[in-house]
């Protein structure tokens, strides 16, 4: 398969780049100047941009709407429902787009259905966000964030496994064999 697949019923915009093997289903548009990379899927109901970025690798489930000021770098999941905002302070009868403010999902992260990201914020590599969270501060690279608001509970090995660490700080992922060890509140992968 080369090219991109659209049902029928989604609506791309002119202007709109779309990577190889990327899926698009039921009842989604895609605006304007939005480019999305290769290998994406996204979920029926879904609004894209304008002008967003998508990676590479992307997985956006059912009525998910990625709004102008949101970035995501490659392999982000976005799980049902989830919602994004670009404005701090909307009002119906203010035109605010020159302060969007910019949220950027770095690679490999996941967001739970039915959370909520606050414009601002930038989401760490492989951070996972639990489903309902409301996150409206940065996260750490593979942290574990649950809560309204959300806070930090654990951290994440890269296959998204709870990372339990040993008497010399060091957690093995079962998964694949991969090591962590915590350094200055930071994970650090060890391979």
């Amino acid at each position: 398969m080369s090219g991109y697949i659209a049902h029928e019923s989604a609506y791309i915009d002119d202007g709109v780049t779309i990577g190889n093997h990327t899926k698009i289903w039921h009842f989604s548009h895609i605006l304007s100047g939005t480019v999305i990379g290769e290998n994406c899927s996204f979920g029926q109901n879904c609004v894209i941009g304008p002008k967003v970025k998508i990676g590479n690798g992307v997985k956006v489930q059912n009525n998910v709407s990625i709004y102008e000021g949101v970035e995501c770098e490659d392999d982000v999941f976005l799980g049902p429902s989830m919602v994004f905002t670009n404005v701090i302070n909307p009002r119906a009868f203010i035109v605010r787009r020159e302060e969007f403010r910019k949220t950027l999902l770095k690679r490999g992260c996941s967001i739970g259905a039915n959370a909520t990201i606050v414009c601002g914020v930038t989401i760490g590599e492989y951070a996972l966000i639990g489903s309902g969270s409301v996150v409206n501060r940065d996260v750490k690279p593979y942290g574990l964030m649950v809560g309204v608001p959300a806070r930090q509970i654990g951290w994440v090995s890269r296959a998204g496994n709870t990372l339990s660490f040993d008497a010399d700080g060091i957690a093995i992922d079962p998964y694949d064999g991969s090591r962590y060890q915590l350094e200055n509140d930071l994970l650090k992968v060890l391979g």
